[in-house]
């Protein structure tokens, strides 16, 4: 039995009160409240509603060490992208290695690997697969439905997957940006009940008055809060915060979901209110096991400096402390993934400077990339005459980018992009959602050509090439993960960004930003397997 004081935050009542907390095993047996002052608060657990843990770029036991402390003690996951390399076998080891860590990590069911038939992945998911892995018991619901077209057509295989979920009474996670109208109706009467991809008040508003439960997501590449953060005031029942796909360096200087509680509480919103949009709603909408503060419940709570600055100072998960301010019970436990050469699929070959020319006449289309969004333009420049091969026009900020598969010896595809701003050198990433092949950004055919084959000797990995200089992070577990422990990784990552600043570019998050050029399912323009894919045709127009 252990008792536990300090100022008792109570969500389901609506108040705060000095109190006692009686912990006995897993459980709450008695919270009192009593006549004592406390300077720190006592507030159920936050939950992460939707996230990749693949995308920090750790394995599920180094994620959890960053984000117990916090004050994360749940996480819904979909490992969507390192399915998208290794199938069922990635979800395997996610699922494994999840079980070193106290964290309550949930997961969810990929439903689109591959995100599109245009994609081409190293792995694909059926919904046979689906079926069979629903009745695992190991998941809580299905994960993202990115393939609208397939639900709004009534695609056969899409609505097994959508099935097998509504058949054990799971939630459905949705994957929508920008759909309105008739198509958005229809998209929910499929029974998909959530969207965290709104990046626009009208847009997140239609959704909530049709059904739809919002997940405000603020993460490294995609920050939506300051557009979606008037929903606090105006439904809070029907709102979830996650933070989709964070970097370590991001998690460790900004926070996890207590970064968005800090914001949404200075900003003036109810602290009840945020707190439970941060906590009770997710766990209701996913049926999750955790205890909210209750008597009776599981011992899940976070004892908070103030209710301002949302520093961790300890957290408790199933009535065991799991972080006492200073380190996780976890933290010693390494990843050992040593001789498991089944944890990845690498076969592409070095390319050479030839492979990647691009003539230009008339006009050149570029992605327009905007910092801190998913979603991209569409912006044309024109060119006086023809050039056999245009490099870049760092004038205009027109930079080449190469998109390859990794899969397989297919030729690569070359288009252009504008935003990013950098004044030389490349970088290339295997992290390319949701497929994961290679893709690359530079200056010169010859530091392009350096960084993408960097990343195929390492088969795997992020690397930047400037002038002779080519430096890196491998990314041995699909191509995607490290098997560093989280601080050499946000090390390596810190001097990576740090050396793109320097190089000119301005994104916040470049490797992240570019990870997402080839997801062809935001708007509005992406690359991909057969050139720049136009998000509102549908279609591939180069």
């Amino acid at each position: 039995m252990r008792q536990i004081t300090g100022n008792v935050v109570d969500l389901h009542h609506r108040k705060i009160f000095p109190g006692i907390l009686t912990i006995e095993g897993e459980r709450i047996v008695s919270i009192e409240e009593t006549n004592g002052w406390y300077s720190h608060y006592i507030t159920p657990g936050l939950i992460d509603a939707h996230v990749h843990i693949e995308s920090s770029m750790l394995t599920p036991l180094e994620f959890s060490k960053l984000v117990v402390r916090k004050g994360t003690i749940a996480v819904v996951t979909d490992p969507h992208e390192i399915a998208n390399v290794l199938g069922r076998k990635g979800i395997d080891f996610m699922q494994e290695n999840s079980q070193e860590t106290s964290l309550k990590i949930y997961f969810t069911i990929p439903s689109c690997v591959p995100a599109t038939p245009f994609d081409y992945s190293g792995s694909n998911l059926s919904a046979d697969d689906v079926e069979d892995l629903f009745a695992s018991g190991k998941f809580v619901g299905l994960s993202e439905m990115m393939n609208v077209p397939g639900v709004l057509q009534k695609d056969e295989e899409v609505m097994r997957k959508l099935a097998s979920a509504q058949k054990r009474g799971l939630p459905i996670d949705g994957h929508a940006p920008g759909l309105r109208g008739k198509d958005l109706k229809a998209y929910i009467a499929a029974g998909i009940s959530t969207d965290h991809e709104c990046s626009n008040l009208e847009e997140a508003l239609e959704k909530v008055r049709q059904g739809m439960k919002i997940i405000i997501r603020e993460g490294s590449a995609a920050k939506n809060y300051n557009a979606l953060k008037s929903l606090i005031g105006i439904c809070p029942e029907n709102l979830m915060f996650c933070t989709d796909d964070s970097h370590p360096g991001d998690l460790i200087a900004s926070g996890h979901i207590n970064k968005i509680v800090r914001k949404a509480v200075a900003d003036g919103f109810d602290v009840f209110d945020v707190l439970k949009i941060a906590s009770l709603n997710a766990a209701a909408h996913y049926g999750l096991e955790i205890g909210s503060l209750k008597v009776g419940d599981k011992a899940d709570f976070v004892i908070w400096n103030n209710l301002k600055d949302f520093q961790a100072y300890a957290v408790f998960i199933d009535g065991k402390q799991q972080f006492d301010g200073f380190e996780s019970a976890w933290d010693r436990r390494v990843t050992d993934v040593f001789g498991r050469n089944d944890l990845n699929r690498f076969e592409r070959e070095p390319i050479t400077e030839q492979e990647i020319r691009k003539p230009v006449r008339d006009e050149i289309t570029c992605i327009e990339v905007f910092d801190g969004e998913l979603v991209t333009g569409k912006k044309v420049f024109p060119v006086e005459g023809s050039l056999s091969n245009l490099e870049s026009d760092k004038e205009r900020d027109v930079l080449k980018i190469v998109y390859m598969n990794r899969y397989q010896n297919l030729s690569p595809q070359v288009a252009y992009i504008h935003g990013v701003h950098l004044q030389r050198g490349a970088f290339a990433t295997s992290i390319t959602h949701d497929s994961h092949n290679i893709i690359s950004v530079g200056c010169t055919d010859r530091e392009i050509t350096a960084a993408i084959n960097a990343v195929i000797a390492s088969k795997g990995g992020l690397f930047i090439a400037d002038g002779e200089e080519v430096t890196g992070m491998p990314l041995p577990i699909a191509g995607i993960i490290s098997d560093r422990e989280y601080r050499e990784v946000d090390r390596v990552w810190g001097n990576l960004m740090e050396k793109l600043k320097e190089m000119g570019c301005t994104l916040s998050s470049p490797f992240m930003t570019l990870s997402f050029m080839a997801l062809i399912v935001i708007p509005e323009l992406k690359i991909g397997e057969k050139g720049l894919f136009e998000y509102s045709k549908f279609s591939f127009i180069s």
